[in-house]
């Protein structure tokens, strides 16, 4: 069967990033490309590159007839599952909701490939908050043990995907580790940072970037890194199980705010603001990617002061 691409929430930060890479390619895979309907990600979808190769459609993951519909007209060999809510602090925000999207979602996804019947490859990226927390490095057998109500949405995402491995149907999944880069919405701390210091640099703010905890310790990587792992692991078509993708390589919050004040045009001070300060989290989440190095030889490649200038940068254009 030739080769046929579905990625969910491709209007999404790491979709439209994954959607781009694999745009790079010649030729370029047939891709069929799906979005939420009615939401600024109709915006994003028309900012990436529209050819022959890409069809979008519009299509809500809660409604379950419709999924079915959808995949059925896709007949996908290979999925990327990117749909779903992917901040922590959005999570927290909106708990019903987000255990309906990242779970209830994905049994949708599935139960529309088992009516299929068809062999399809699955790459379903999950997080490192699934683990339970610990000093030091975070392997594939560390114990689970999610502390926040996203972690545990995507858990019992993982727990749901692999109900219906088969024959048929391989499912991958990725624990994925911090990434950051052009695009990511204000919820993510860089991000938060980066645009903060445009504004300033533009004379909209004071020159103060607003801060919550800075001594917690994230395995930070640049997310045209985090969808070449995931590329890598759908083309190893004799491989799944689960996989970290990180980094290996750990920084204090600390050091990603003192890097970007580094790149600012003006001088810039930080202050603590309580509201940004988020109790129930992880003071050390870090990463060891031995498995996915040694299994597709895949290992990050963008530096981190390039992915802190590419991000301040793109905040720049838009601010």
């Amino acid at each position: 069967m030739p080769r046929k691409i579905l990625i969910t929430g491709a209007a999404g930060f790491v979709g439209t990033h994954l959607l781009k890479s694999l745009l790079s390619e010649t030729p370029a895979p047939r891709i069929v490309a799906w979005k939420r309907p009615n939401t600024d990600a109709d915006k994003t979808s028309r900012s990436i590159k529209q050819d022959n190769s890409v069809e979008w459609h519009s299509v809500d993951i809660l409604r379950s007839q419709d999924v079915i519909n959808a995949v059925a007209k896709a007949r996908p060999t290979e999925i990327f599952h990117c749909a779903g809510i992917a901040s922590a602090s959005d999570a927290s925000k909106n708990i019903t909701r987000t255990l309906a999207i990242n779970v209830l979602g994905t049994r949708h996804l599935l139960q529309g490939l088992k009516l299929l019947d068809t062999s399809v490859r699955i790459v379903l990226p999950s997080s490192a908050t699934v683990y339970r927390p610990k000093l030091g490095q975070l392997n594939e057998h560390d114990t689970v043990g999610p502390i926040t109500p996203y972690g545990l949405s995507k858990l019992a995402q993982e727990m749901q995907s692999l109900r219906f491995v088969s024959a048929k149907q391989t499912v991958v999944i990725t624990r994925s580790f911090t990434h950051i880069g052009p695009g990511q919405s204000l919820s993510y701390a860089a991000s938060s940072f980066a645009h903060q210091i445009a504004s300033i640099e533009a004379g909209k703010n004071k020159p103060v970037i607003h801060v919550g905890r800075l001594d917690t310790r994230r395995d930070i990587m640049d997310v045209r890194d985090t969808v070449m792992a995931y590329r890598a692991l759908m083309s190893s078509s004799a491989m799944d199980g689960t996989y970290n993708v990180c980094s290996g390589r750990t920084y204090q919050m600390q050091d990603i705010v003192m890097k970007l004040i580094n790149l600012a045009r003006v001088p810039i001070e930080t202050q603590f603001t309580p509201n940004r300060f988020r109790t129930n989290d992880y003071a050390d989440l870090s990463g060891d990617r031995t498995k996915i190095t040694k299994a597709v030889a895949w290992s990050p490649k963008i530096t981190l002061d390039k992915t802190l200038a590419d991000l301040l940068n793109y905040w720049r254009s838009r601010v």
